[in-house]
């Protein structure tokens, strides 16, 4: 799993690792980000939580959770983001023990507040299949367009400025205790975060090699 704070790069290495890998990767976020471009009652009631920078409840992202394992966990998984709470922690290792799923790593993405203020104010996503980029970076089509399968590229809603502040506020009083619950279980690796994404992917890369 990768864990760190808003901005860390958390989506951009997920998407690396599976295309190198080959294994699924999945966060709440993009899962209830379908859910909101489908419509449902489920993406329309917690899009308005996570435009305003709350946190989604534990209940709801447990159950996706859960559900997105009876799929696709059977030969190994990348989560982006999750869990993002102790009692998530919790709860996921209550269902890895039902699915007999070790997890092997924790990988926490330490990046400043400076460098996640940077990303997301560039930060550009694709509607379609949740590819995450800048706008510096996409400089490939006259338009934004994902590479991956030409879906939009753009500015997510969560992205404002005092939304931002309220995210860090939730990640510090709520995710950052993790560190300390993944490294009692011996789980947890560190990753300087804050440099170009090739270089935290190769550092990643020897992580997993070392795990496989």
């Amino acid at each position: 799993m990768l864990l760190g704070a808003p901005g860390s790069g958390k989506g951009t290495q997920a998407e690396m690792i599976t295309r190198h890998f080959g294994v699924p990767v999945t966060s709440p976020g993009a899962i209830l980000r379908r859910e909101k471009d489908l419509g449902t009652d489920l993406g329309m009631e917690t899009a308005e939580i996570t435009q305003h920078g709350g946190l989604v409840p534990d209940k709801i992202i447990v159950g996706l959770i859960e559900d997105w394992l009876r799929l696709h966990g059977g030969h190994g998984f990348v989560f982006d983001g999750f869990p993002r709470t102790v009692p998530q922690a919790e709860s996921l290792q209550s269902i890895l023990a039902r699915h007999r799923t070790p997890l092997d790593l924790a990988i926490w993405l330490e990046v400043t507040e400076e460098t996640v203020r940077d990303r997301i104010s560039s930060r550009l996503q694709c509607r379609s299949c949740g590819f995450t980029t800048s706008v510096t970076s996409a400089t490939f089509a006259e338009r934004p367009v994902c590479p991956y399968c030409d879906g939009p590229l753009v500015r997510r809603n969560d992205d404002d400025v005092d939304v931002l502040q309220k995210r860090l506020a939730e990640f510090n009083a709520k995710t950052q205790p993790l560190a300390d619950f993944y490294k009692k279980a011996g789980t947890l690796r560190s990753i300087d975060g804050n440099r170009e994404r090739d270089a935290v992917f190769a550092d990643l890369s020897r992580l997993i090699e070392q795990n496989a």
